[in-house]
């Protein structure tokens, strides 16, 4: 007697038996040279090229290897992984190499699955450089997370001279990104590179089955073992970190980088790579920035430590509807190892600020009135310590959505206001708490315009305080 199927799904398969759906068949089979895939998150696409990749270097007689590049060392671990897998349910004769040196000059490595027809896969993390020289097939993962897509595009392409398909497969990174480029190619101006185009949304999977594929995999008591196609997609929706994420991460409409004051590439190339042990101290110098809320804004804690001129994030904390002595309880033992704090003191921010330079000392700690001028003297030292490198943050969807959100906008007087909608989780505070530690680390390189508490019985610890500026002087160093 067959196995009953779980779950509510209203999609079934024409064969619920298959192995894989419709979309996922189409890209196996199609043999392309040059093929390209943009598609919603978590539908089984890498999965199914990591079958294709196999059945190909299987093959008797093949003639390519295959070479992966994935965003990261830890995507490139899963892809090679999801190999093994195939090859032990194909019954496929693989030999496991481990982590092999592909080029010793350059100190680059690659996961490899070596196969009976003696091709191997070699699975590698982004760097373009690992394509240069190699021959064989390319599979592009996470094609537009790579910080170069461009680069990588021009050094595989010529790796297929001599035979072998290049496949490209990524959700989207905003409308300027090289990936979104190639598309409108395709769709815009004629297809001149002649590349077959697979576009596939949460929601085309859904009607090809993909619920009721998912929810054979899921436990019994899994809660979307309840759902239907409808209410699947509104709470994968619901879970996203703001409606722009969803229509990029899922829906195949890039992100209008024409309107966000951050580029996705520029934050994707700040982010840290996946698995690193981003909260790992160094030794280094720390500086923080605190932007304060209480019921309707976070209360964000941004902690940066500088090596020589990069700041790394080390540590971030969102703290909501929590009374200001129990935020002082989170926010105080960090104060106590920073060199120096910038702190929001706008609004009810002024108690926090008050109450701080108390505590650390006012040459510690800088409180920062928002104004439209302080903004934009916040706002433009992130984008360029992006642009320079100079900055890392953690790969975290809604500190993403948070530095999207914000957005330049010019007024009739031609004065530069920066804003941001306001969403269930804040109002872009994540973005001015990294704008305020960033702040704090540029010491006396750059001065920011605020209103200073009134000079007290504390500034008999300062060696000079000039009312006419907007810093204290300590120990000959200007804060």
């Amino acid at each position: 007697m067959a196995t009953p199927f779980k779950g509510n799904a209203k999609m079934l398969p024409a064969d619920p038996e298959a192995i894989f759906l419709p979309y996922q068949s189409k890209w196996i089979t199609d043999s392309s040279r040059l093929k390209l895939m943009e598609k919603g998150r978590q539908i089984g696409l890498s999965w199914s090229t990591a079958y294709a990749a196999d059945e190909r270097t299987a093959a008797q007689g093949a003639r390519f290897d295959q070479w992966v590049s994935s965003r990261d060392d830890l995507q490139a671990r899963l892809f090679i992984e999801d190999c093994k897998m195939w090859a032990k349910i194909m019954d496929m004769a693989a030999n496991d190499l481990g982590e092999v040196v592909v080029d010793q000059e350059k100190r680059i490595s690659a996961y490899v699955l070596e196969f009976a027809s003696g091709r191997r896969i070699h699975s590698m993390s982004s760097n373009p450089d690992a394509q240069a020289g190699k021959r064989g097939s390319r599979a592009l993962d996470e094609f537009a997370l790579h910080p170069d897509p461009r680069k990588l595009w021009s050094i595989a392409y010529p790796g297929i001279t001599w035979g072998g398909i290049l496949e490209v497969i990524s959700t989207h990174r905003g409308s300027h990104n090289f990936f979104n480029q190639l598309i409108r190619e395709i769709t815009e101006n004629g297809n001149p590179k002649g590349i077959s185009h697979h576009r596939v949304t949460l929601q085309d999977a859904l009607d090809q089955g993909f619920l009721f594929k998912l929810q054979q995999m899921l436990p019994q008591d899994d809660e979307r073992q309840e759902m239907d196609e409808a209410a699947y997609f509104d709470f994968v929706r619901s879970g996203c970190a703001d409606e722009e994420s969803f229509q990029q991460e899922y829906m195949c409409n890039p992100a209008d980088d024409d309107v966000a004051f951050l580029e996705y590439d520029l934050i994707a190339a700040s982010e840290y790579p996946g698995g690193t042990d981003w909260q790992q101290f160094e030794g280094g110098r720390l500086f923080i920035g605190v932007d304060i809320g209480r019921k309707k804004d976070l209360t964000v804690l941004w902690v940066i430590e500088r090596l020589g001129d990069v700041l790394y994030t080390r540590h971030v904390e969102c703290l909501q509807n929590m009374r200001k002595s129990e935020q002082e309880a989170v926010l105080w033992p960090w104060f106590a190892k920073a060199d120096r704090i910038c702190i929001d003191a706008t609004g009810l921010g002024i108690g926090w600020a008050d109450d701080a330079q108390d505590q650390f000392g006012t040459y510690r700690v800088e409180a920062v009135t928002f104004t439209a001028g302080v903004k934009e003297q916040l706002a433009y030292p992130i984008r360029s310590s992006m642009e320079d490198r100079r900055v890392r943050i953690p790969h975290d969807p809604k500190i993403r959505a948070d530095l999207r959100q914000v957005t330049k906008q010019v007024t009739a007087a031609g004065n530069v206001r920066f804003t941001a909608e306001r969403t269930p989780d804040g109002h872009s505070d994540r973005f001015w708490a990294l704008g305020l530690a960033i702040h704090a680390a540029s010491g006396p390189v750059t001065n920011i315009e605020f209103t200073p508490a009134p000079p007290s019985g504390r500034w008999s610890s300062i060696n000079d305080w000039d009312e006419d500026d907007d810093y204290t002087v300590q120990g000959g160093r200007a804060w």
